[in-house]
C-alpha cells in the first residue's frame, strides 16, 4: 500500500517528526510492506449494482496485516480497563448488567506514540482522534498519535459504510481544535 495523503491535526505532523521520526519510518515501512491485493478477499453480499458479487478489500484482513507487520517490531496493543460509575443512576434503579471486563484498546503503542488503524465508519475515526487518544494520553500511555485511514478511492472498494480520509479531514477542520486534543498525524492510504 502507499500513503496517498497526510493531514496534521493539532500539530501532529510536526510532533511526530520531531519526537518520533524513527517510529514514523517504521509505520511508513509497514504500510509499504502490506500488499493490499492479498486482502481483496471479501465477497460482496451487497445488493447495489456497484459491488454485487465483486471481491472487496477486507478491513478485518487488512487490520491483521498491520498487526503481523508492526507487532514483530515491538509495537503493542494497550488496554485500559474501564470501571463504570453507578453514582449517576436514578434512585431505586436496579443494575441488570455488569461492566466487569470493559476496556478501551489502542491498536499500537511504542514509546509514547499511539497508532490507530481504522477501516470503519467515520464516527470511529473521530472517536479515535477526539476521545480515545485523549484518554490514552491522560492515562500516561501516549503523547502523540497517528491515525491510518483509507482515502476515498480505496474506501470505495470496501464494504459500504467505510469512511475515508477526505470526509474525516473535513470533519476535523469543521470541528476545530480543543485544548484537550492530542497532536495527531492522519495518514490516508491507498492500494498500489
Amino acid at each position: 500500500m502507499k500513503i496517498a495523503a497526510r493531514y496534521s491535526f493539532n500539530g501532529g505532523a510536526e510532533a511526530v517528526n520531531e519526537k518520533y521520526p524513527h517510529l514514523l519510518a517504521e509505520v511508513e515501512a509497514a504500510i509499504a510492506e502490506i500488499d493490499a491485493s492479498r486482502h481483496r478477499i471479501k465477497k460482496s453480499k451487497e445488493k447495489t449494482k456497484k459491488h454485487k458479487g465483486k471481491l472487496l478489500y477486507s478491513p478485518v484482513s487488512l487490520n491483521k496485516a498491520f498487526k503481523a507487520t508492526l507487532f514483530p517490531l515491538h509495537w503493542k496493543a494497550i488496554r485500559e480497563s474501564c470501571e463504570y460509575s453507578t453514582e449517576h443512576y436514578a434512585e431505586g434503579y436496579t443494575i441488570r448488567t455488569s461492566s466487569k471486563g470493559a476496556f478501551r484498546e489502542m491498536d499500537f503503542v511504542k514509546e509514547k506514540l499511539g497508532v490507530e488503524v481504522q477501516f470503519g465508519k467515520y464516527s470511529f475515526m473521530v472517536y479515535n482522534v477526539c476521545a480515545k487518544m485523549t484518554i490514552f494520553r491522560n492515562c500516561g500511555h501516549i503523547d502523540t498519535g497517528i491515525e491510518i485511514v483509507p482515502v476515498k478511492a480505496f474506501s470505495a472498494e470496501m464494504s459500504r459504510g467505510v469512511s475515508y480520509f477526505e470526509q474525516f479531514v473535513w470533519d476535523l477542520d469543521a470541528r476545530g481544535i480543543a485544548n484537550i486534543d492530542v497532536p495527531v498525524l492522519i495518514l490516508g492510504i491507498d492500494n498500489d
